[in-house]
């Protein structure tokens, strides 16, 4: 597997404007993204992607982990939504949720309905070719910088403790959704916009004697730390979505937007200070702006197309032709200093 093919797009669906689901997989196709993370079991979907071969994240929604925490429900869901469709169309994980806040009242189901995913998909005897995992926020990280000082917030081991073990001991990634654009947005005085958006031109922090250049190494890295430091340090993680909105809030602009994707996409096949070399299997978000997302303004412009199927971008996921988009130089009139 070549690493330009590490990089997916999440398909939401949260617009009254989108195109159908069968628009859907030619745009991907044409585009040459291989790979797609969808948040729920749509039939329209599931039946455009067979034959596909574009490799998918399938989402338990979170309303659905009460009722997958009873086993045979789960086994019926995955029936109906896995099995039915494999292996036509190619799963690859399962996530069964999405950011739960360990503090919300569906937190207790998570772990539950996670093994019993697992074991239906073991029972059909589909364990060694989907993955069932969770994806988690950043918000779980209690310390963060410097990124070898990672670790989970004391309050949430409880919860994520189990769930992690059951992952090591799955042989499964956790998913992480990873934003350099809110931690940059949420405290501009100590993070330099290009070291959100990978343009700086050195190391901006030095952690043990490696330099981290951008602020997603650092984040990431601070995820591996916490997890080691949680005892489970041999855990892949998957990042399963990240992006950088065009518009609606402080620091959004097509010009960065552009920038922070085309570099995301060229980076991650370089791995981090802590894990060099390993290409980091990442999902973009999203494929349209969702003109029904709700939130801040700025939630409903994460996307690489229009509704139109027209690209916001010129991003380039392997094979055909390339455009390199990431020429805008960011001249040294930005501030370099950051504690993130």
């Amino acid at each position: 597997m070549n690493a330009v093919a590490q990089i997916g797009v999440c398909y939401g669906m949260l617009g009254n404007n989108l195109p159908n689901a069968r628009e859907v997989i030619n745009l991907y196709k044409s585009n040459n993204i291989k790979r797609m993370r969808l948040y729920d079991p749509n039939q329209q979907a599931l039946q455009a992607l067979r034959g596909s071969n574009i490799e998918v994240i399938l989402g338990v929604p979170n309303d659905q982990l009460q009722n997958l925490a009873n086993p045979s429900k789960a086994q019926s869901w995955v029936q109906s939504n896995v099995v039915a469709y494999w292996p036509s169309v190619r799963f690859r994980y399962i996530s069964v949720g999405n950011e739960v806040p360990p503090s919300s009242s569906l937190a207790r189901f998570v772990l539950p309905a996670l093994v019993n995913v697992f074991n239906a998909v073991r029972s059909a005897g589909l364990e060694s070719r989907i993955k069932v995992s969770i994806a988690i926020d950043m918000t779980l990280i209690g310390v963060s910088y410097p990124p070898s000082a990672g670790a989970f917030r004391g309050d949430v081991r409880s919860y994520l403790d189990p769930i992690i073990g059951h992952l090591a001991w799955a042989r499964t990634p956790l998913l992480a959704n990873i934003y350099t654009y809110f931690s940059y947005s949420g405290n501009p005085r100590d993070i330099s916009l290009p070291y959100a958006l990978f343009t700086s031109p050195s190391p901006i922090v030095w952690d043990q004697g490696r330099g981290y250049q951008n602020l997603f190494d650092a984040m990431l890295d601070s995820l591996y730390s916490a997890l080691e430091k949680a005892g489970q340090g041999g855990l892949e993680v998957v990042v399963s979505e990240s992006g950088w909105p065009s518009a609606g809030g402080f620091g959004t602009s097509v010009d960065n937007a552009a920038t922070y994707l085309s570099n995301l996409i060229k980076h991650v096949q370089k791995g981090t200070p802590k894990r060099p070399g390993k290409a980091i299997e990442t999902y973009l978000f999203a494929l349209f702006d969702e003109n029904q997302k709700s939130g801040p303004e700025l939630e409903r412009h994460f996307g690489l197309f229009s509704p139109n199927k027209q690209p916001k971008y010129q991003l380039h996921f392997g094979g055909g032709r390339h455009w390199d988009i990431a020429s805008k130089e960011y001249n040294a009139t930005f501030p370099l200093k950051s504690d993130m």
